[in-house]
């Protein structure tokens, strides 16, 4: 029998049985979805702040270095091989995110519409700062990421300033991810700590 740990399929798959099983035992299975919905929000939502996370804090100060240090070998691995993998997740991470995040205010009763016009302004402030993320990811980051990657044919001129887009909006998303994730959590625990 194969490990399932050995692949991310195997993992993401024995942890949702994982899952599963603990909830059978500690309440009996039952199915609740709105709570499957706003748990898949979470989950999705995990992986694209973190991957946000990683990029900001781990690889652009890490691919800065390999460009800096002239004997070492370059950033061509992280270009090559983990940016491209990371970005696929990374955007439609952000895609289901606000999908689920769009599907769970509808099951717990707030409406779509009622969180885009403010109307329960903790949660509203936060769909509004998601959703600038998500625009951002799909419409500046991941365009300007194909240029500087090779996936689509650029200039070194086009390729420098579509770094510089890229960054400024994963920037961007980082510091609104802060502000959002307050107002995604303090919904659910009385409204805004300050």
């Amino acid at each position: 029998m194969k490990n399932p740990l050995k692949s991310v399929t195997g993992t993401l798959v024995s942890g949702l049985i994982l899952a599963i099983v603990l909830g059978y035992l500690v309440k009996g299975f039952e199915v609740n979805i709105p709570s499957l919905i706003v748990w898949a929000h979470v989950f999705v939502g995990i992986i694209w702040i973190g991957l946000l996370y990683y990029f900001n804090f781990v690889q652009i100060p890490a691919v800065g270095d390999a460009l800096a240090d002239s004997d070492g070998p370059g950033p061509a691995a992280i270009n090559q091989y983990v940016a491209p993998r990371a970005l696929l997740w990374f955007r439609w991470a952000a895609l289901l995110t606000w999908l689920t995040g769009a599907a769970a205010l509808e099951t717990m009763k707030i409406g779509f519409v009622a969180a885009f016009t403010l109307q329960e302004p903790n949660i509203g402030i936060g769909v509004w700062l998601g959703t600038i993320m998500l625009f951002n990811v799909w419409v500046l980051i991941w365009p300007n990421q194909k240029k500087v990657l090779g996936m689509v044919e650029a200039s070194d001129d086009e390729k420098a300033k579509a770094k510089n887009i890229a960054m400024l909006a994963s920037r961007t998303n980082t510091l609104l991810s802060i502000p959002m994730l307050m107002s995604m959590v303090s919904f659910g625990h009385g409204g805004l700590a300050f």
